[in-house]
This record gives C-alpha cells, structure tokens and sequence, in this order.
C-alpha cells in the first residue's frame, strides 16, 4: 500500500518551503522505498527553491541522505530491507558509451524511479536530484541506494551522498591529488572544505585555504591546512605563489563556480598543474582567457561531476575512512535540526553560519535499530 508521509517542499519559485504530506508509492520494478533517517540541507536544494534549477514545481526538496531500506521491487536482488544506505544521484546504466568504456562514473544514463510521489491531491512531485529525501520516507531506482555500516552516524555519512563526495572527489578522483602534492581550495563552503578533506587524506604537504569569510578560513585551518588566505585582503594569486615557493600550486579546485574565482584558479596553479572546477557555475556566466597562456602553461584544466565519484566504491570507501577516524565527517554537520526547519536552515546557510546543518527522522532512526535487529541470526540475538 501507498504510504503518506510528511515532506518538505517547494511549491513555487522563491515562497518558503512547506512541511506537507507526501504520497509515497510502493516501489515498481528496480525501485526501492527508503526510510529516512538523516538528510543535509545542500545548495542545491536552495537552489531548487529558487528556481536556479528548473521550473519544473513543486519540488521535494533533499538529496544528502542516509537511510533504511523498506521495501523493494521486482528485479531488484542487491538489496533487502533492513539494509542502510546512503543514497546517490548518478545511478549507473552499465550499458551506455562511458559505461562501457570501464568510465561508469561519466555514465551519460544515470537512473532515477520511474514512478513519481505526489501530494494528498495527486499533484506529482519533481525530487531534488532524483531524490527528495526531506521527507520521512522516498523512492527511488534501486541503483541509487548504496549499502554502508549501519553503526556510522547517519547525519555524517549522509553528506557522503552530495557535497562531501563532490569535494573529497574533485581532489582524489579528478585532481589526483598525491602525496608531497601542494593544493590550494578557493571557496571554503563544505564542497571546498571536503576537498581539502581528501587532499589531506591523499597526502599533500601544503594546503591552502582560500576565502573570505574569517570564520571559514579559522574553520578550514582546524581541519587541517596549512595555510589560510584571506583574498579580501590582497591578491590570493600571489600569496598561493609566495606560499609554493614562487611557482604555484600543483592542484587549484575552484569550489564557488564564478569566473573571476576561476581566473584566480588557473594563474594560481604551477606549470604543467591542474585546475579543477567543481563550483556550479549559472548559465549567464562566461570567462575569456588568452590561449596562449591556456597553451603555454600546459597541464589540465578540468571540471569534476559529483567528484568523478563511483558511489558502489567511493562510498563505503569514505565511511571506512571516518570510522577509522582518518577522514572527520562530524567536522561537516553544525547543526541537527528537524524536519520543520529547513527554511531556517537555508537562512543558516546564507549567512555562512554552518557547514551543513542536518535533518534528522526520529521515527527511521528506530527502523533502522528494528531492521538491524530482524537481520541478525537467532544465535547472535
């Protein structure tokens, strides 16, 4: 039977967004119904609300989640419920060009449920990313669900799902960030603070913070670079220089996605170094850059999708990696909040208050103990 849930969504462009019910259908073919039990506030999903993304209202809001599976549809035989997830966006086709290639994490057919939730009224929802997990329970193609430990925190590993990914993966994935590497991070929101995660985690030596916010540099500095640089101040360009002995740095990830950020990126970077672009430009935006500075410098310059991520890899990767205490997700969940504030959550975000502030589903924090408790062996209970 159809389940009827409570649901954040927006209704129209720009009008704050409403807790309301949520029809959600019994999973079809390949699709999988997932309890919520912790889902990030990202973005995206202001951007959703303010009609950055389409117009396609209303939308269910929410995308950076982790939860239970419920039930599941015919065809599906990866997963069961009681299983924990993190959900993703980009489900593999295994069949299209890129797939086929051994490249499924450029996959050119990415999956989303076939089915659609709808209001109380029978008005069908557009999920954010295919996902809309601001709400107590969602559907989705069962490729988007990946299993993790259930014993993680689910608000930390949730992020896994957008933000954490796309930065930690833009320095790992697209950047190949190594070890000695220097690598500077211009936008210290929480893509940018992920991608300073994984290039620590990689092993580089120096790592810069750039910003203008004091209060992200003094959060970046705790989370591990070396050094921060206020480009409000001065040039950010020469001072990456100065602090990679006059050269530039051998990775620069530009995480604000504006063309003047960009420009910083690519003079700042060394010679035969990479730029990689993983801030979500607007479609107005347009940089000029003299081509033979674009031929004479050499390297690579690249843009990173969801940090070039496999999630069926890349994400139990990242949760063995916080529970061995050698990748700090805590660090990224400032607040935990419920289901009704989300709207102050986007006021949180807007003031550069937060990292990530995190919905959490009191009742699927109980599913989840209930499922673990039915898959464990009579012998074990």
């Amino acid at each position: 039977m159809p389940s009827t849930v409570k649901g954040v969504i927006a209704r129209s462009k720009n009008a704050p967004v409403e807790v309301v019910d949520v029809v959600v259908p019994d999973p079809g073919p390949g699709e999988a119904v997932v309890a919520i039990r912790a889902c990030g506030v990202c973005h995206t999903d202001l951007h959703y609300r303010q009609g950055g993304i389409s117009d396609d209202y209303p939308f269910l809001l929410g995308h950076e989640a982790n939860g239970v599976v419920e039930s599941v549809g015919e065809g599906v035989t990866d997963l069961q419920p009681g299983d924990t997830v993190v959900l993703n966006w980009r489900a593999v086709c295994g069949t299209c060009r890129a797939c086929l290639r051994g490249e499924p994490w450029y996959c050119f057919d990415t999956h989303n449920a076939a089915q659609k939730m709808t209001l109380a009224d029978g008005t069908e929802l557009e999920p954010a990313l295919g996902i809309g997990a601001f709400a107590e329970k969602t559907l989705v193609h069962a490729g988007q669900c990946t299993k993790v430990d259930p014993e993680a925190d689910a608000a930390a590993t949730g992020l896994l799902g957008c933000g954490v990914m796309a930065g930690f993966g833009a320095a790992v994935n697209t950047g190949g960030v190594k070890r000695g590497d220097s690598v500077a991070v211009i936008g210290c929101g929480g893509v940018g603070m992920a991608a300073l995660a994984g290039a620590l985690v990689a092993g580089a030596t120096t790592v810069i913070a750039v910003d203008t916010d004091p209060r992200k540099l003094e959060k970046a500095t705790e989370m591990g670079a070396t050094h921060a640089v206020n480009s409000a101040d001065g040039d950010p360009v020469e001072a990456i220089r100065t602090l990679t002995g006059g050269h530039g740095a051998d990775v620069v990830i530009e995480a604000v996605g504006r063309p003047e950020t960009y420009e910083q990126a690519f003079y700042a970077r060394d010679l035969a170094g990479t730029v990689v672009l993983v801030g979500v430009p607007t479609p107005d935006m347009e940089i000029t850059l003299p081509l033979l500075e674009v031929f004479g410098r050499g390297g690579a310059l690249k843009s990173s999708w969801y940090g070039d991520c496999l999630p069926s890899r890349d994400f139990p990767m990242l949760v063995d990696l916080y529970q061995q205490g050698r990748l700090d997700l805590d660090a990224f969940v400032s607040e935990r909040i419920r289901i009704d504030q989300v709207e102050e959550a986007f006021d949180s975000m807007g003031r550069g208050d937060v990292l990530r502030s995190v919905v959490e589903f009191d009742a699927a924090r109980q599913g989840a103990a209930a499922g673990a408790a039915e898959n464990t062996p009579e012998e074990n209970a």
